[in-house]
């Protein structure tokens, strides 16, 4: 008898996450582990395999009772092949992601850009669910967009789209310093954050981040910076609310180009920060905006927390197995 066991896998720029989901997207078992994408593509294909197996143990359950495996992965995807084109945080390229998965897992396996997923996931089970159009951003390692129109994900011919990270904001840097066009995900990403971070501890402004990071940016995680805006360090939540600023203005660009009806934040920073961000991008977007598209939008943050990918890319390939 058919279980309809589902599996979602969440590759990130730090941990690896596979979820086996029953047919109602009850969680039956989880695994999750850090990347180390560092190693190489090889060995993280086997790394995601043995994440996903794991899991499936956890759950009492084997590659057997799999019906549908979904992954998100960061950066550019073939959808049509199943090949992840380019992964920047990770330094992996062309990876045959769908072609390894499919054939230790026997099983079908879609593979989707990650905020494509977590948008996706949004729509189908969280903050978004019955909206006509949805923007996703996920502000992370890196910072991801993704868009369902319709009930479905906005793309290119063959590949993913809405790389929302390397969107270019003109003459801008988190220290509010003219420059070259930079990405937005070195204003916006938590990587970027991280470095001004450092730069302030340095300076002795935030001693908290020194004493639990020191100047390894790597260390410094979403949790890192909550904590030290909480103390009253005062530096760092400028620093936040700059990036926060820049990425509103990178959505008001969205949002004057589709339309969408609702607006989910997600992502691990937004996690720990959901006022601040749901705030400040609220704002930025009205304040350049057009009146008539910006008033619109909904602005919410995503309910799935944790899941939303793993979510995400497992509905999405169970309706189409």
């Amino acid at each position: 008898m058919a279980k309809n066991i589902s599996v979602g896998i969440d590759l990130g720029g730090t941990k690896i996450m596979a979820v086996i989901f029953d047919k109602n997207f009850n969680v039956l078992g989880s695994e999750r582990v850090p990347t180390e994408g560092h190693k190489g593509s090889k060995e993280g294909l086997k790394r995601i395999l043995n994440t996903v197996n794991v899991a499936l143990e956890s759950a009492d359950l084997n590659k057997d009772d799999v019906v549908a495996c979904g992954i998100g992965c960061p950066g550019v995807v073939d959808f049509s092949s199943g090949v992840l084109r380019e992964a920047a945080n990770l330094g992996w390229k062309d990876v045959e992601v769908g072609r390894y998965l499919s054939k230790k897992l026997e099983a079908e396996v879609a593979v989707l850009n990650d905020v494509d997923a977590g948008t996706y996931g949004e729509y189908h089970l969280g903050a978004a669910q019955g909206a006509h159009s949805v923007f996703g951003v996920f502000p992370g390692t890196g910072v991801g967009g993704g868009f369902v129109y319709d009930g479905k994900i906005l793309r290119g011919k063959t590949a993913s789209c809405m790389e929302f990270g390397r969107y270019r904001m003109l003459g801008s840097t988190i220290e509010g310093e003219l420059h070259e066009p930079v990405a937005l995900e070195a204003l916006c990403g938590r990587l970027g954050i991280a470095s001004s971070c450092v730069i302030e501890a340095s300076r002795g402004n935030a001693s908290s981040i020194m004493e639990n990071a020191g100047t390894d940016i790597r260390k410094i995680k979403s949790g890192t910076i909550k904590k030290s805006i909480d103390l009253g360090e005062d530096n760092v939540l400028q620093i936040m609310k700059r990036s926060i600023y820049y990425l509103g203005v990178g959505v008001t660009s969205v949002v004057e180009l589709l339309a969408p009806e609702v607006v989910v934040l997600g992502g691990g920073l937004v996690e720990k920060m959901p006022e601040l961000y749901l705030e400040g991008v609220k704002d930025t977007v009205q304040k350049f905006g057009s009146k008539a598209l910006a008033d619109g939008v909904d602005f919410r943050v995503a309910k799935n927390g944790d899941f939303t990918v793993a979510i995400g890319a497992a509905s999405y390939a169970l309706e189409r197995a």
